[in-house]
């Protein structure tokens, strides 16, 4: 299996409001960047959606480092919450329903394809990685207001 390192972040402006996500995948020395983003959104569903999309354009199951500054994707994985959230018909354990299941359903599947190890960074805290991807994703949603 290849090893890849990949970082990740979304950013909104207001939560909801406009909203970007940037990833830098890195192999063999090589890096690609990938962004994007929605007119209305919120901070996690950027957090998740730049997790998602990086890793599904990975072209063959891979050994992945991902480092995130979003709690709420970390935990959720490594905590083991989305996985119980699922089997609980995406409900919590105080029986409201999770938010953003689509997206977490997704990330699942793909969990089930690559070897993914999570670790979670403080973010604005100049981890040079982290703070490329957010200004990917802070530059992407200021086109979106721009445009």
């Amino acid at each position: 299996m290849k090893k890849i390192e990949i970082f990740t972040d979304g950013a909104c402006s207001g939560n909801p409001g406009p909203g970007g996500w940037g990833a830098v995948l890195r192999y063999n020395g090589k890096e690609k960047e990938l962004c994007g983003g929605e007119a209305h959104t919120t901070n996690n569903r950027m957090e998740l959606t730049a997790v998602i999309s990086a890793l599904k354009a990975l072209k063959e199951p891979c050994e992945v480092v991902l480092t995130t500054d979003s709690k709420y994707v970390v935990d959720s994985i490594t905590l083991g919450w989305a996985k119980s959230w699922q089997s609980n018909g995406w409900r919590k354990a105080d029986k409201k329903p999770a938010l953003n299941p689509e997206l977490w359903e997704e990330l699942l599947g793909l969990l089930e394809i690559h070897k993914v190890q999570f670790v979670w960074v403080k973010g604005h805290a100049g981890h040079p990685e982290n703070e490329r991807c957010d200004t990917l994703a802070v530059n992407f949603y200021k086109n979106l207001t721009e445009n």
